[in-house]
């Protein structure tokens, strides 16, 4: 039994590896593409739409039949909350550096165990309630930073983004059922959404090849690597991974376009990263010694 759980253990963690890698060059390939929102918006999240029916073909043919796709209106509700959230982050990375996004981004778990309290009834533990204070406070000098320098808007809809992830992945616990291509398909709505807006003067990116790169191979390896890994570990271990993308993302953008980050973002960011890492720490610490 023993090999076979250390087995389980390092798949898990090498799923989750992978997709937070991926994860953390989702900015980088917008940035990349260089175009304008309407159009990233729709190449992005139309390829995502393709490539997944392509995998939906696929896995109809090997297995006979499909797998379970939209799970009625749980799903539904769940899969528009995606497609807005695609949409806010987009807003986000066109309107705030990147350091600014991923940061706030960042403050998504500690969304979903508030809303997991009001809706769920879970009441968090005190550690994730002392998380919650020291993320409000990292969050609040980045956004201070912002009002400073006129990127307000870009650090509200990073905060949306977050907090509206974090009520779709709520109603994905809520409901019980399987959710694994919800937000993958959800790409439809921003997919329609931005070539509702582009279509009239014409699809504007000008390396349409690194948004196709994203949407077609990077975030459906991301997605789903991230949402396989909770079947080999624990929530709080998985949530470690997501930091991927909040410590890698700013430096990849320093290293192509030599953006660097303000004082106020580095600090509010290091504060919100300790704190994460802290309270998953915490977490699986405490998980451990249970089970001794």
């Amino acid at each position: 039994m023993l090999p076979t759980t250390l087995s389980d253990h390092r798949k898990g963690l090498l799923l989750t590896a992978i997709g937070g890698l991926a994860l953390s060059m989702d900015i980088p390939l917008v940035r990349l593409g260089d175009g304008d929102i309407w159009s990233i918006l729709a190449t992005r999240s139309a390829a995502t739409v393709l490539a997944t029916l392509i995998i939906l073909g696929a896995m109809r043919l090997a297995w006979g039949k499909w797998p379970m796709l939209v799970p009625g209106r749980a799903g539904l509700f769940a899969g528009l909350l995606y497609g807005l959230s695609s949409l806010t982050f987009v807003l986000a990375v066109f309107n705030t550096a990147t350091a600014n996004v991923v940061f706030i981004v960042a403050f998504n778990p500690m969304f979903g165990a508030l809303l997991s309290w009001i809706v769920l009834k879970e009441r968090p533990q005190a550690a994730t309630l002392i998380a919650m204070l020291f993320m409000i406070l990292g969050v609040g000098l980045i956004v201070r930073e912002g009002l400073s320098s006129g990127h307000i808007f870009g650090d509200a809809m990073a905060l949306l983004s977050a907090l509206i992830l974090a009520a779709a992945i709520t109603v994905g616990r809520a409901s019980r059922r399987e959710m694994g291509f919800v937000p993958l398909l959800a790409a439809i709505l921003p997919a329609v959404l931005g070539l509702a807006q582009a279509l009239p003067s014409g699809l504007s990116v000008a390396h349409p090849g690194w948004i196709l790169l994203n949407g077609a191979i990077v975030m459906p390896v991301a997605f789903w690597c991230l949402a396989t890994g909770p079947r080999y570990l624990s929530a709080p271990e998985v949530g470690m991974f997501y930091l991927l993308e909040t410590v890698l993302a700013p430096i990849w953008v320093w290293l192509i376009f030599a953006e660097t980050p303000g004082t106020m973002t580095l600090v509010g960011g290091g504060i919100l990263v300790a704190t994460i890492a802290g309270h998953c720490f915490w977490m699986v610490r405490g998980k451990s010694i249970r089970r001794l």
